[in-house]
């Protein structure tokens, strides 16, 4: 930018865009920290140093097992799988205009749960006194299947019936219901090792993640984030309405249909490798929206980041509690979430 340009940008200006990216500096900086001290953090105690050394791949075999195969990626999938949530559940806000909208609430987790207790009724899951999942790859083939089912649900009733932005937040809870019924019945005629299973696989684990796991989330999550961002003027124009928005030139429909199709895809990979992790999608939005407001783009990075940063901080919590024993992600994160949420409620409605 040259310096004619620079000085007729007024400093008011100027401030704004600096306090917004400093935000979104002090995320990243925050989510490397958090992802140094998760490396570390365990019932084996490894030092930073050792760390470093298995990075640079002059560590003994031991701790080298632990961190490329256990720490690290579990550490990184926490972070993938919450920035890819949180942007999802901060688009879905946005092109339904509805600040209840996220991928738990439009019943895409319930579907995954309930595609993952199929399979595991129908022989995925443990046959003997164990519980384990004989086929997790059909468990969460099964799993991607049940929330895009929910997803192409919604989607073909906004496309083909004309549903309003509303009535695709309500089908949404009428799916969710839906896939929570099927999921009772499930686990009733269960056996009780099925059963077992499948609550343990709604838990939600991102140490269930493997490196090849780990590619297909990050290659998706960069996708929409490319894709989120090149459209941020679109979404800053729907947030003043459909009306505005057509009159500015937006395809409304084509940038709503096409941007929940892309969160819940991400949604679903992440859901069916990871189990379900509720509150990330919903959360980290409105944390973001009361910091950096509601301009994309600096909002969608910005709840990328938090999203992130609440599950890493979530996964620590749970591997270090009642360490040794690692307790699940999604009911830490729900115990994070869920005050931290009507804490913004109280805020926000107090300020009317």
């Amino acid at each position: 930018m040259s310096q004619a340009t620079t000085e007729n940008i007024p400093e008011s200006y100027l401030k704004y865009t600096r306090r917004k990216l400093l935000v979104i500096g002090l995320l990243l900086l925050m989510t490397l920290a958090l992802g140094v001290y998760a490396v570390n953090a365990g019932s084996a105690n490894i030092t930073p140093a050792q760390v470093l050394m298995t990075l640079l791949g002059r560590a003994a075999e031991s701790t080298d097992v632990i961190i490329w195969n256990i720490r690290l990626p579990r550490s990184l999938a926490a972070v993938v799988a919450g920035m890819g949530l949180a942007m999802a559940g901060c688009v879905m806000q946005t092109v339904l205009r509805n600040p209840l909208a996220s991928p738990f609430t439009l019943g895409i987790s319930q579907g995954a749960a309930c595609g993952a207790a199929v399979a595991i009724t129908l022989g995925a899951g443990s046959t003997g006194a164990v519980i384990a999942i004989n086929n997790p790859y059909l468990v969460t083939f099964a799993a991607f299947l049940g929330a895009m089912t929910a997803t192409l649900v919604i989607l073909f009733l906004a496309r083909i019936k004309g549903v309003t932005p509303e009535g695709m937040v309500l089908s949404g809870v009428a799916m969710g219901s839906l896939f929570s019924a099927v999921l009772v019945v499930l686990q009733y005629v269960a056996s009780d090792v099925q059963l077992a299973a499948i609550v343990s696989w709604t838990f939600g684990d991102v140490g269930r993640a493997s490196w090849s796991n780990l590619k297909i989330m990050a290659a998706l999550t960069v996708i929409a984030f490319v894709y989120f961002l090149a459209n941020r003027w679109n979404y800053n124009a729907l947030t003043s309405g459909d009306e505005t928005a057509k009159g500015l030139g937006v395809d409304v429909d084509k940038i709503r249909l096409t941007g929940m199709f892309l969160a819940s895809l991400v949604t679903a990979v992440a859901v069916s490798f990871l189990g379900i992790i509720a509150f990330i999608g919903l959360v980290g939005p409105h944390i973001m929206r009361r910091i950096v407001g509601g301009d994309h783009r600096f909002l969608i990075p910005a709840a990328g980041l938090a999203g992130g940063v609440l599950l890493l901080a979530s996964d620590i919590v749970a591997r270090t509690l009642v360490a040794p024993v690692v307790l699940p992600v999604g009911a830490i994160s729900s115990f994070m979430g869920a005050p931290l949420f009507l804490y913004l409620l109280a805020r926000g409605y107090g300020r009317r």
